[in-house]
């Protein structure tokens, strides 16, 4: 990590993002420019905002929103969505077309804590040449906050929080996919039996995914 910004400073700070041009004229800039108009149409202003660099990489940032009447806080990342993600077998990436993606984390009551580790997921793409899609797991290898039972997360569908965002052609739209945080337990059941049969069991058991206390679901 190159540097940390203030943890959830000023949201009225200007937010620096380059202004880098791909082959289609389509920049940086307005890609995460339009994907903060849509969140902030979804869940209004943002209480706060961080920004984190890893080496080698673009900024990335967290907006946190909330709480909202249930108490429930969004935290949303804003740059992973600059560049479309490459598929890591293609011998030449392209810099147009190909998947783009936002974090989405809600939690009742909060944990600012996991800044670094929404930031961090939202760099693997960069970092790694991971492309983040729905039933993938993201595993920090810590907890995701400090005291955090859950060390890893599950890709969720997109559309039913935030909409995909439409770019101009031929980009690929800017999708939101909800991260579902996972014990150890889970994510290692999961690894064998698959994302749809660990959501299964979420569902069969009532479990609440926003709490950020709640013990693993039972999996015998």
């Amino acid at each position: 990590m190159a540097h940390d910004f203030p943890l959830f400073g000023d949201p009225s700070g200007t937010s620096g993002h380059s202004g880098g041009h791909d082959s289609s004229g389509l920049t940086r800039e307005a890609v995460l420019a339009a994907v903060e108009a849509r969140l902030l149409t979804t869940f209004g202003e943002p209480g706060g905002r961080a920004a984190v660099t890893f080496l080698g990489t673009d900024r990335i940032e967290v907006l946190r929103f909330g709480p909202d009447a249930e108490g429930l806080v969004r935290y949303a990342t804003l740059g992973m969505s600059a560049a479309p993600m490459a598929d890591p077998t293609s011998p030449v990436a392209d810099q147009l077309r190909g998947p783009r993606a936002e974090l989405v984390l809600t939690v009742r009551g909060g944990r600012d804590g996991v800044l670094r580790a929404l930031a961090t997921f939202a760099a693997t793409p960069q970092v790694e040449g991971l492309v983040v899609a729905p039933g993938g797991s993201l595993d920090l290898g810590s907890p995701l906050w400090e005291g955090a039972p859950f060390t890893s997360v599950l890709t969720a569908e997109p559309g039913g929080l935030v909409p995909d965002l439409e770019l101009d052609e031929p980009a690929d739209p800017v999708r939101f996919l909800p991260l579902l945080p996972m014990t150890p337990n889970e994510a290692g059941w999961k690894r064998v039996h698959g994302a749809a049969a660990l959501e299964e069991r979420w569902l069969k058991h009532g479990t609440d995914l926003r709490d950020p206390e709640r013990r693993a679901v039972p999996l015998d």
